[in-house]
């Protein structure tokens, strides 16, 4: 089975515009676990546009599933790691400034320093994950810097997929045989929807995990939080089933 991560990074840029505690970020944490999601996950910015330091010290102590903090590697991210201890930790190759992650890992010209970065995330203990495209030399030298997983990168299949879905799946088919292929395990993850998800888990029967805000939450609106988290489990179910 896929897990369902849910991104609840919108969740607190809803509360900040007011600057009170509205929505309560841990209770819409914990909801969403009762609804059946299977892992949350926060990608906390260090100017605390959305999810804030606090935040992440909050979720840490009542999260059940599987948590999972996405970022940038720098010191301030190692030591909330470090501090936090999630599940999960998933490195994402964009500077502070940039709006939302729009590219994975150049694995072969950062090697040496993730190599260092991923060993001192193990020794905390927790899994390791990093954004990624569909370059299968890169996926190649992800194994070799040790991540314990990828997470595809999936906005060009997103942005293709009304167009010629095959086509645009295909490199991801491809890109994740060959990771499974090597041992690493296969999350995916941005402009994930309920229009494109269940092709991509069709598609690609390894997935391990996908992680799903921004739609998640603009459906939400419209169709209720608890409803939109089946539905969106739903598309995740193997399709032989």
């Amino acid at each position: 089975m896929t897990k369902l991560s849910v991104n609840i990074n919108k969740i607190a840029t809803i509360r900040n515009a007011r600057g009170h505690n509205n929505p309560d970020v841990v209770k819409v944490a914990l909801d969403i676990e009762k609804f059946g999601g299977e892992g949350i996950t926060v990608h906390p910015r260090p100017d605390e546009r959305h999810i804030r330091y606090s935040d992440v010290m909050a979720l840490k102590d009542v999260v059940q599933t599987d948590f999972n903090i996405e970022g940038y590697p720098d010191a301030r991210y190692m030591e909330m790691v470090r501090l936090a201890k999630p599940a999960q930790a998933t490195l994402v190759p964009d500077p502070p400034h940039v709006l939302t992650s729009n590219a994975g890992w150049d694995t072969i010209k950062h090697q040496a320093e993730l190599i260092d970065i991923i060993a001192e995330l193990k020794s905390y203990g927790v899994r390791t994950s990093i954004f990624i495209g569909t370059d299968l030399k890169l996926i190649e030298a992800a194994k070799k810097i040790g991540t314990d997983r990828i997470e595809l990168y999936t906005e060009p299949y997103a942005s293709q997929y009304h167009t010629d879905k095959a086509k645009a799946v295909a490199p991801f088919v491809t890109a994740a045989k060959l990771a499974h292929e090597l041992g690493l395990g296969i999350n995916a993850g941005h402009d994930l929807d309920l229009h494109n998800l269940k092709y991509l888990k069709q598609s690609i029967p390894q997935l391990d995990e996908v992680s799903i805000g921004h739609a998640l939450i603009c459906d939400a609106l419209y169709l209720g939080l608890e409803n939109t988290v089946q539905l969106y489990k739903r598309q995740l179910i193997d399709h032989e089933a």
